[in-house]
């Protein structure tokens, strides 16, 4: 089974909770561990809080999630705005930890692999994948 959805959402802070529901949805249509659901639901939390926050005022959210064989989710979270600096990420918190600053590193703790993608200048997308069952 292939699943696939596209969204564009505007950038205010109840798209994230809409992200989360349809992700929520479209994991009923396969097998999906309990721990890899509450890992989605973080991921696509985290980054599409981020993308509502540092977005460029006009810009949509864009999320793409795919289920590939009942097996992967890939999650494309993308927005008109730039990359964070050093465009990589790490599951180290910030020093010291303020308010902010922990979506990346729990991104990069929980996704099984979690990366920015080249682009245009403008945009940032961030790719997540996360596996459903257990290996």
């Amino acid at each position: 089974m292939r699943v696939s959805m596209t969204l564009s959402l505007p950038r205010q802070p109840s798209s994230v909770t809409r992200a989360r529901h349809v992700l929520s949805t479209l994991l009923t249509l396969t097998d999906a561990t309990e721990d890899a659901r509450g890992h989605l639901a973080v991921l696509i939390t985290e980054a599409c809080a981020n993308a509502v926050m540092h977005a460029d005022l006009d810009s949509a959210v864009d999320i793409t999630i795919i289920i590939i064989d009942n097996d992967v989710c890939l999650l494309e979270v993308g927005n008109r705005g730039s990359t964070p600096d050093g465009a990589r990420l790490h599951a180290d918190l910030p020093a010291p930890l303020t308010v902010g600053g922990r979506g990346l590193p729990l991104i990069a703790a929980l996704a099984d692999t979690a990366t920015f993608v080249a682009g245009p200048p403008d945009h940032v997308l961030l790719r997540i994948t996360q596996h459903l069952t257990e290996l």
